[in-house]
């Protein structure tokens, strides 16, 4: 153990989707301070397509920070003056151009932009006919396909040409934040995911003659340098020590991506226990230290745990469906959560709390935007009647992403050779005793909910403490700073039910509605 002081503090930066968090965590895993300041709506010039000013995330970290160190608890305890270190986990896949200057040629686009570059016939020429002629043999040229179409740095070289001839780095969200911090070109591995020439297994750039390489127009000086979870990033400069109100020089640590240190942070540390992150994207990943791909040639992502692997099912835009939900359903309970000083989860399940298990019949399958292995899909709803009501919709909705996540288990286990026997539910949905009742009763497995729900920063934090030597391993970490707050136990009678709709219904409904899904597509030309 170092000798470092015991109230030593760590600051966390959480850029999400919808909002920034400014926390304080100890070396308990406690988290004692937090400011948010809501993003405003990402813009969409064109249907399917999300951009936000680069900029625009690096002012409102600036709001959120200089909110924090306003509230009492900060001020009358001095916990400014304790922060040691800090780090920056956000958001997966949003992409950021910038010139020779580091400034943003352009607005920063997200990881929820649906927009395709083309693949005509002169743009298949471009990909090497070795390339084609081996993923085709194997069925697999829909991989490549899908890898070249969107990326999003096909599609600039291609839709805007001057743009990309002027770009010099190309980061990711992480990578343009840690610049903004240290004026260092410098991300974590943990955070590089996305459709870049990356190795996954190896956790670095891709060597050489990678075949990624040949589908993109990206050279390896535009990239960042890699290091670690828990290694310096460099040190906040003056010009970034005013904007956040830090002192200079405090060290910028390297964490991980959103969904990595929500894994670390609710303490799943071995392939037996999953963590199910109710968040904006829903999924259901494990830890291991082998290599596994959740689905063959779907890589494993980087752990925020070094020379780990995250292997991860995942249901795009999943929790995304509750916030539609809210905005479309819930005004009434997001008003009154606001004046009460509670989470409008809390509220929602006050909305639910007679509807009984299955929702009278209710059934939904989440696929609200199409992903490789359902380039079709969209989303579902079976089995309306007069006695449904918006409570029904969203217990339908609870329930359907639970069922996603369960084929989500049972084919990380396959892949994986162990089976999960505990599952620990992080995200803003952990909030809801519903949800976690719900998924307790439809895995038939104990669930756990953390003693915050902040697990994305907490497991920020752990790198922090991890990297400079306050615990001499990630073991020791996990146990000091992760604690389960509340269990919930499957009902055998709900456990019987939900088998019998996964099994009959659920586990059949996208073959079914497969074919529909394409004469969609064939009429009315979406999704793209």
């Amino acid at each position: 153990m170092s000798t470092n002081h015991p109230d030593d503090l760590f600051l966390v930066i959480d850029n999400g989707t919808q909002s920034i968090r400014a926390m304080i965590f100890n070396q308990q895993g406690e988290l004692l301070a937090k400011s948010s300041v809501k993003l405003a709506n990402y813009h969409c010039p064109q249907p399917g397509w999300a951009e936000q000013e680069a900029h625009y995330f690096w002012q409102m970290i600036g709001d959120a920070c200089q909110q924090l160190w306003q509230l009492p608890d900060v001020v009358e305890q001095k916990l400014k003056d304790k922060i040691v270190a800090m780090s920056v986990t956000t958001q997966r896949g949003t992409v950021v151009n910038l010139d020779s200057d580091a400034k943003p040629l352009r607005p920063a686009i997200l990881w929820l932009d649906q927009r395709l570059a083309d693949l005509t016939t002169n743009e298949q020429k471009k990909i090497p006919w070795y390339l084609t002629l081996v993923f085709k043999s194997i069925n697999k040229w829909n991989l490549i396909e899908y890898f070249y179409r969107k990326s999003q740095a096909n599609w600039l070289a291609q839709k805007q040409p001057e743009i990309w001839q002027k770009t010099d780095k190309f980061l990711l969200l992480s990578g343009y934040l840690n610049y903004q911090l240290t004026s260092n070109f410098k991300d974590s591995v943990a955070s590089i995911i996305g459709y870049l020439p990356f190795d996954y297994k190896k956790q670095n750039w891709a060597a050489k003659y990678h075949w990624k390489w040949q589908l993109l127009p990206i050279s390896a000086n535009m990239l960042p340098e890699l290091i670690q979870p828990g290694e310096l990033i460099g040190c906040i400069t003056e010009a970034a020590s005013k904007h956040i109100g830090l002192k200079q020089g405090l060290p910028v640590i390297a964490s991980a991506s959103d969904k990595a240190c929500e894994v670390l942070g609710s303490g799943c540390i071995s392939p037996n226990t999953a963590n199910l992150s109710f968040g904006t994207t829903a999924t259901i990943n494990t830890n291991n230290k082998r290599y596994v791909e959740p689905q063959p040639f779907l890589p494993a992502y980087p752990s925020a745990i070094p020379a780990h692997y995250n292997s991860e099912i995942m249901i795009y835009r999943g929790f995304w469906m509750v916030n539609w939900f809210k905005q479309e359903f819930g005004q009434q309970e997001t008003a009154q959560a606001q004046q009460l000083g509670v989470s409008v989860e809390s509220l929602f399940d006050q909305l639910i709390e007679d509807i009984p298990a299955g929702s009278m019949g209710l059934m939904l399958q989440p696929y609200w935007s199409p992903s490789l292995t359902n380039l079709e899909a969209k989303g579902a709803m079976l089995g309306f009647g007069d006695v449904h009501h918006r409570g029904h919709i969203y217990r339908a909705i609870l329930e359907g992403l639970a069922y996603a996540l369960k084929e989500g288990q049972q084919t990380l286990a396959k892949r994986q050779g162990i089976e999960i026997d505990r599952l620990i539910i992080s995200g803003g949905g952990s909030q809801s005793d519903a949800a976690m009742q719900l998924s307790a009763d439809i895995f038939n497995l104990p669930t756990h909910r953390p003693h915050t729900f902040e697990t994305s920063g907490l497991g920020a934090a752990i790198n922090i403490a991890v990297g400079c030597g306050y615990f001499d391993d990630y073991q020791q970490a996990i146990k000091a700073m992760t604690h389960i707050k509340q269990t919930f136990l499957p009902d055998k009678k709900n456990v019987a039910l939900y088998h019998q709709l996964y099994h009959r219904v659920y586990k059949k409904m996208y073959q079914q509605l497969k074919p529909l899904y394409k004469n969609i597509k064939d009429i009315t030309g979406y999704p793209e």
